[in-house]
């Protein structure tokens, strides 16, 4: 394959000289640009694009990396973040796994999305001192080079809280998302304090992972703990989907003996039977603002912590307590 110096070659000027004319620059008169580019035609030059991005420090690619892909929780935020870099000319890859943390550190990206528990924040902290640009989905940091665009997520399970106690309910199920989330942490500390100011609460937690298997095995444990009417607030809508899933298979009816109420809003949740209530917001505008920090630290452009605000979507999965005369 031809390189540059073989252009150089033919062409008979320097190296420098073929790469000013193969960028446009007006250092070389279009008549020797002209040429130069004929030879490159000539010998089917192709550009080594690894070079040409370490001499600029830039490759015009994001890094976005998620815990998982599971679920459908995240077709929107991947389109909202697509349309943000998209719109200053970066493309975006999506990763999942520790070996891809290396991508930020040998700068095979220009900065990074993180929705993802295996990093640690002492590991983004260290390549945010490095001078690296990063915006974070799931945690707090406090660093020059990062920024923080969260979902409300307190103020998300207090409406779902403040919801069913307006309905009477006194006895509550909450299935948890996994131990690392930072999502799941905020939202059962909200669950708490909304417990604690309304000690006639009955609280009972069960573990839940995010997944539809994690609300089969709830529904399970619910079903043969069941002996009358209960709240359970799923912590997503994919483990409440898996409730819906169990109990089709028994004589609960949900809305009726189970009432039930998830976050998150998906796709599926509005075809649901009965409707499930859930705590909605735009998964595509949260990816988009995420985006737009993220090149503006890149622009060095100075930016503040960023929160995407929720509403309660009130479905037929969650009813009032029957008045006992």
């Amino acid at each position: 394959m031809a390189n540059i110096k073989d252009i150089a070659k033919l062409a008979g000027v320097s190296i420098s000289t073929v790469s000013y004319a193969l960028n446009g620059s007006s250092k070389v008169t279009a008549v020797t640009a002209a040429r130069i580019k004929a030879i490159a035609k000539e010998l089917h030059y192709v550009p080594n694009a690894a070079a040409r991005n370490l001499k600029r420090q830039e490759t015009k690619i994001i890094g976005v990396f998620l815990t998982n892909f599971s679920g459908s929780f995240y077709g929107d935020l991947l389109q909202g973040i697509k349309e943000g870099l998209n719109q200053s000319g970066y493309d975006l890859i999506v990763c999942s796994s520790k070996q891809s943390h290396r991508l930020l550190p040998q700068r095979m990206i220009d900065g990074a999305i993180i929705l993802d528990e295996t990093f640690s924040s002492e590991e983004l902290l260290e390549y945010a001192n490095q001078g690296h640009k990063v915006v974070v989905m799931d945690r707090d940091l406090d660093h020059k080079n990062i920024n923080q665009v969260h979902l409300d997520n307190k103020a998300g399970a207090t409406l779902a809280m403040e919801h069913l106690i307006e309905l009477g309910h006194r006895k509550l199920y909450v299935v948890t998302g996994t131990i690392g989330s930072f999502d799941s942490r905020q939202r059962i500390q909200a669950v708490k304090q909304t417990v604690g100011r309304n000690p006639d609460m009955q609280y009972i937690e069960i573990a839940g992972d995010f997944t539809k298997s994690a609300g089969v095995l709830a529904g399970k444990q619910i079903t043969q703990e069941y002996s009358g009417p209960a709240a359970v607030f799923c912590l997503n809508d994919e483990m409440a989907i898996g409730i819906y899933e169990y109990l089709l298979t028994t004589n609960i009816r949900i809305g009726v003996d189970i009432h039930l109420i998830g976050f998150d809003n998906i796709e599926v949740a509005q075809y649901t039977q009965p409707r499930l209530a859930t705590i909605d917001y735009s998964k595509r505008k949260w990816g988009v603002l995420a985006s737009e920090q993220l090149l503006k630290l890149i622009a060095g452009i100075e930016v503040e912590p960023e929160h995407i605000y929720v509403t309660l979507i009130k479905g037929k999965s969650m009813g009032a307590v029957p008045i006992i005369n």
